[in-house]
């Protein structure tokens, strides 16, 4: 190499190291186009996920309403054989108790104090007796909170433990479907 070509050669090395240097400046960040791209894409997968989100959860409220009338059905039958002078008990809080519950006929402790408080997992429990002593007929039914939101069928249960539903959300009774 002469002493032209040399100084040609270093000063193409310089302009080469400088425009990696200015290329690498540029390349420092996301683009603001980049950035709005990828906030479009988590958007678009939020609103196909959460209608699913929300489904699901009323259906776990459901099986779960479900699960606590029978559980109220099994306590009731439970309360009715320790205690037959009382028969079926006169409120869900009779088969409630705080903790540590001691078993006596005004707090069986057989439900579990959520649940004797009648709310739980989005739907609202009530309890309905006859009055008599001892009680052979009682009907319970669980409903939604919020129709709609956290759960959509309402159910219904009585002495017989057939669970009876609606599904839109409004007490049932006894001449309601029941569940398969």
């Amino acid at each position: 190499m002469n002493g032209h070509q040399t100084a040609y050669y270093i000063g193409m090395q310089t302009v080469i190291k400088q425009s990696n240097e200015i290329g690498n400046k540029k390349q420092k960040g996301f683009s603001l186009i980049e950035l709005l791209i990828v906030v479009a894409i988590i958007l678009i997968i939020a609103a196909i996920a959460i209608p699913n989100l929300l489904r699901s959860r009323m259906a776990a409220n459901e099986a779960s309403a479900v699960g606590s009338i029978r559980t109220i059905n099994t306590s009731a039958v439970t309360y009715s054989s320790t205690y037959p002078s009382n028969g079926f008990p006169a409120s869900l809080a009779v088969m409630g108790g705080a903790n540590p519950c001691t078993a006596a006929p005004a707090t069986a402790c057989l439900l579990d104090p959520v649940l004797s408080a009648a709310t739980k997992s989005g739907y609202t429990f009530g309890w309905t007796g006859d009055g008599l002593s001892p009680s052979v007929n009682y009907s319970v039914t669980g409903l939604p909170v919020v129709v709609g939101s956290s759960g959509q069928r309402g159910f219904y249960s009585d002495q017989s433990g057939v669970i009876r539903y609606t599904t839109n959300g409004a007490a049932p009774t006894v001449a309601s479907p029941p569940l398969q």
